[in-house]
């Protein structure tokens, strides 16, 4: 049963740039700060991860909960989109490519996250106006 009254969720890999970089625009361009970071490699990310069938140790896509529904790969960036303002709110039009196609597309992108965007030994802070919304 969906749950509209808890914050949107977003579990994301603190060790990937693109994530990182994701992360960032969400804080600058979010319509209202109502979205909660979890890191991946936190306890309660793995945790989440391993509720929703992914593995933790080699994750191949990010999740976002949205009115207690984990959404995953494509679906999750066009839920993603439609809490954000500027250009990324246009992502929200994805859902009118096949989930099939939307899902190869990210998955490709996803597999070679590291290669393309690069790895980061230690996630980005949260500066003391929004720690409140990471879980780290």
């Amino acid at each position: 049963m969906p749950d509209s009254d808890k914050p949107a969720i977003w579990v994301f890999d603190s060790q990937c740039v693109l994530c990182d970089a994701g992360v960032n625009y969400t804080l600058k361009h979010e319509k209202s700060p109502s979205i909660t970071f979890v890191a991946l490699q936190s306890p309660q990310g793995q945790q989440l991860i391993r509720d929703n069938g992914l593995d933790p140790k080699n994750p191949s896509t990010f999740l976002f909960i949205e009115n207690g529904i984990a959404l995953q790969a494509s679906d999750a960036v066009i839920a993603l989109s439609r809490h954000l303002n500027g250009p990324a709110k246009l992502g929200a039009i994805g859902r009118i490519i096949p989930k099939p196609l939307r899902d190869c597309a990210y998955n490709l992108i996803a597999r070679n996250r590291y290669r393309i965007f690069g790895r980061k030994q230690m996630c980005t802070l949260p500066t003391a106006d929004n720690k409140h919304r990471f879980i780290l």
